[in-house]
C-alpha cells in the first residue's frame, strides 16, 4: 500500500519513517513538508541515509489522493483540519496525529488549543479516537483517525481499567506527567535549550495543558459520566519519554495484586500492554524505541488510594507507532506488522 506522510520532516514524522520502512505491506510513495520542500529527508536526517532518501514536497490535496491510499499527519495543531477532509471526500484514510480531531466539541478546541476550528462538523464526526487498544472495534472500519496524545496515551492505558471495573472515585483523580523534551517538537525555543533543561525539572502549562479535556473525555466514554482531572506536567532532563503517575481514591480496599490481577486479564489479548508484578515499577528507559505502555500498580489498603505509573515512548506508542496499529487494525494486518522492535536498552 502506497502512503504519504504529511508533516515529514518533524520528529513524529521521521519516527514514521524509521518503523515504516520496516513494515513489510508498505511503500512510502510521498514526504510532503511545505517548509523544506525540495529537500532531500536524508539531508535533513542524515541517519536515514540509503534508507529514505526522498525528497520533500510540496503538494496539495490533488496531487496527494492521485499518489497514496492512506495519508499520516504528522502536522501541528490547525493544518489537517485545512487539508484531510478534501482527502477524505476522495474516499482516502487519514490519520492524524495532531489533536484537531480529537476532542468531539469545536469550542472545546478553540479554548484548549487557541485557534479557530474550521474543518466541518461532519467531518469530526467522522474521526474515531485512536487508542488502540480500547477502540480497536471503531476502528477497524474508520477512515479518520484521531491519534491520541502522548500524555493521554499514557494516561487512559493506565486508568481506563480501574474506570471500568467501577474501582474509583472518578472526582480524585490527580495525573503526575512527566516528558522528554522531543515533546516539544523540534523548532528552536529558548526553553527547550540544552542550557535550559539539563540538570533541571519544571513543570508547565498548569491547569492549561490542551491535553486535559482529551483526558477527561476519554475517562468520560467508558464512565458514562463526567469528571474532571487535576493534570501536572513537568519537563524532564531527556529524549524521550513520558510518564505518568496516576493517583486516585479507591471506592473500597482492595489489594495490590487483586488489582494487578484484574489489569492483566483486561489486558491479556492486547501485544503492547504490559503490566507489572508487585513491587516492580517501569521506567521509561525500558519501553525506549519500542510501541510498548508498561504500567506498575500500587493499591494503599490503609488510605485507600490506587497509584498507577504508566510509561511509553512518546514518539512511538504516543505518536507514530500508535498510528500505524491503527493503521494495521484498519487494514486487517496483525497489529504488531511492523512494530516489534525490542526496546533500547540501556
Amino acid at each position: 500500500m502506497k502512503i504519504a506522510i504529511v508533516g515529514a520532516n518533524g520528529y513524529s514524522g521521521v519516527e514514521l519513517i524509521r518503523l515504516l520502512s520496516q513494515h513489510p505491506h508498505i511503500e512510502i510513495e510521498m514526504l510532503v513538508s511545505h517548509s523544506t520542500s525540495g529537500t532531500a529527508i536524508n539531508a535533513i536526517y542524515p541517519h536515514l541515509t540509503g534508507i529514505c532518501e526522498l525528497e520533500l514536497e510540496k503538494a496539495g490535496a490533488e496531487e496527494i489522493a492521485e499518489r497514496a491510499e492512506l495519508v499520516f499527519f504528522a502536522t501541528p495543531a490547525g493544518v489537517s483540519q485545512g487539508l484531510a477532509p478534501q482527502l477524505l471526500d476522495k474516499g482516502i484514510t487519514c490519520i492524524d496525529l495532531s489533536g484537531d480531531f480529537r476532542l468531539r466539541q469545536p469550542k472545546a478546541y478553540e479554548q484548549w488549543y487557541k485557534r479557530p476550528f474550521v474543518a466541518r462538523e461532519t467531518d469530526l464526526e467522522k474521526g474515531v479516537y485512536g487508542l488502540s487498544e480500547i477502540n480497536r472495534d471503531a476502528i477497524k472500519s474508520a477512515q479518520l483517525i484521531a491519534n491520541p496524545g502522548c500524555y493521554p496515551t499514557a494516561t487512559l492505558l493506565g486508568v481506563l481499567p480501574a474506570v471500568q471495573m467501577g474501582l474509583i472515585d472518578l472526582h480524585s483523580i490527580i495525573i503526575d506527567g512527566k516528558s522528554g523534551v522531543s515533546g516539544a517538537g523540534r523548532s528552536a525555543k529558548q526553553g527547550n535549550m540544552y542550557s535550559e533543561i539539563n540538570e533541571s525539572v519544571k513543570a508547565y502549562k498548569l491547569g492549561a495543558h490542551q491535553h486535559i479535556p482529551e483526558i477527561e473525555q476519554g475517562i468520560e466514554v467508558i464512565a458514562g459520566s463526567e469528571t474532571h482531572v487535576t493534570f501536572s506536567t513537568h519537563l524532564m532532563p531527556m529524549t524521550r519519554g513520558i510518564m505518568c503517575t496516576i493517583y486516585a481514591g479507591l471506592k473500597e480496599a482492595r489489594s495490590t495484586q487483586q488489582i494487578i490481577e484484574d489489569y492483566k486479564e483486561f489486558y491479556q489479548s492486547d501485544s503492547f500492554v504490559r503490566v507489572r508484578n508487585e513491587g516492580i515499577w517501569p521506567a521509561t528507559k525500558e519501553v525506549s524505541g519500542s510501541n510498548y505502555c508498561d504500567i506498575g500498580i500500587f493499591a494503599d489498603e490503609r488510605v485507600p488510594r490506587l497509584t498507577i505509573v504508566s510509561v511509553i515512548d512518546n514518539l512511538v506508542k504516543g505518536a507514530a507507532g500508535q498510528a500505524i496499529q491503527n493503521m494495521n487494525i484498519i487494514c486487517g494486518w496483525d497489529e504488531t506488522t511492523g512494530l516489534a522492535q525490542t526496546p533500547i536498552y540501556p
